[in-house]
C-alpha cells in the first residue's frame, strides 16, 4: 500500500487537472487499489501546507486553505482614458465646480455621457454642490482617489501654466495675433494668482 500511496501522489502532482480514481487505476499496476491509496494519501497530508482535496469525482493537490494568501497576487490594472476624458477631467480639476454646460463651453464640444460615467466610475469625479443658477445643475468635482492618484494634497497642488509650459507641457510661444510675449505673461499671472477662487465653495 506504501508503494501504491507515492504512485497516486506522483500521478497526482504530475498532473495539471484533477485525477479520478477510475483514471488513477488505469496508470497503476493491476491489482491496485486507488481509492485505498488516496485515503492513505490524504491522511499523510493534513495538516501540511497543501493537501488532497477531491474536486467532484477527481482528487487534486491543492494549496491549504489558511495559505491561500501567499498565492494572491495584485495586479495594477492599466486604464487608458479617451482625449475626450483627459480633457474632461483637466477642466473639472482647474474649474471644479463646474458643470457639464461649462465643460463643453470650454471645450467647445459636447461631452458624451459616456466620458462623465467613466470618471465616475473610476472614482476620479463625484457630483458636487448644485449650482446656484436657473435649473440648478448639477456640478462636479474631483476626489481624494483622484489627488492620491496623482500625489496631490488638494486640488490647489495642480501646476500652473508655468509649471506647465517649464514641464514642455504648453506651447512657450505666444498665440497667433497682435498680442506680445510681456502681455501674454501678464495674462498668465493674472489667471495663476486668481486660480485658487476656482477652487472655492
Amino acid at each position: 500500500m506504501a508503494e501504491q500511496e507515492r504512485m497516486a501522489e506522483a500521478v497526482l502532482f504530475a498532473s495539471a487537472e484533477p485525477v479520478s480514481v477510475r483514471d488513477l487505476e488505469a496508470r497503476m499496476p493491476h491489482g491496485s487499489d486507488a481509492a485505498e491509496a488516496l485515503v492513505h494519501l490524504r491522511k499523510r497530508y493534513e495538516g501540511r501546507g497543501v493537501r488532497v482535496v477531491k474536486v467532484g469525482d477527481a482528487w487534486a493537490f491543492r494549496t491549504a486553505p489558511d495559505l491561500g494568501y501567499l498565492m494572491q497576487k495584485e495586479t495594477v490594472e492599466t486604464r487608458k482614458l479617451s482625449r475626450a476624458a483627459i480633457e474632461t477631467l483637466a477642466i473639472i480639476a482647474y474649474h471644479q465646480p463646474c458643470t457639464r454646460a461649462e465643460i463643453e463651453e470650454i471645450r467647445g464640444v459636447s461631452v458624451s455621457r459616456g466620458t462623465i460615467d467613466q470618471l465616475l466610475e473610476m472614482e476620479w469625479i463625484r457630483f458636487g454642490r448644485r449650482k446656484m443658477t436657473p435649473g440648478r445643475p448639477v456640478t462636479f468635482v474631483v476626489t481624494p482617489q483622484f489627488l492620491d492618484h496623482f500625489g496631490l494634497e488638494t486640488a490647489r497642488d495642480l501646476p500652473g501654466l508655468k509649471e506647465l509650459r517649464a514641464a514642455g507641457l504648453l506651447e512657450n510661444r505666444p498665440p497667433p495675433g497682435p498680442l506680445g510675449l510681456a502681455e501674454e505673461e501678464d495674462e498668465d499671472d493674472e489667471v495663476i494668482e486668481g486660480q485658487s477662487e476656482l477652487f472655492e465653495d
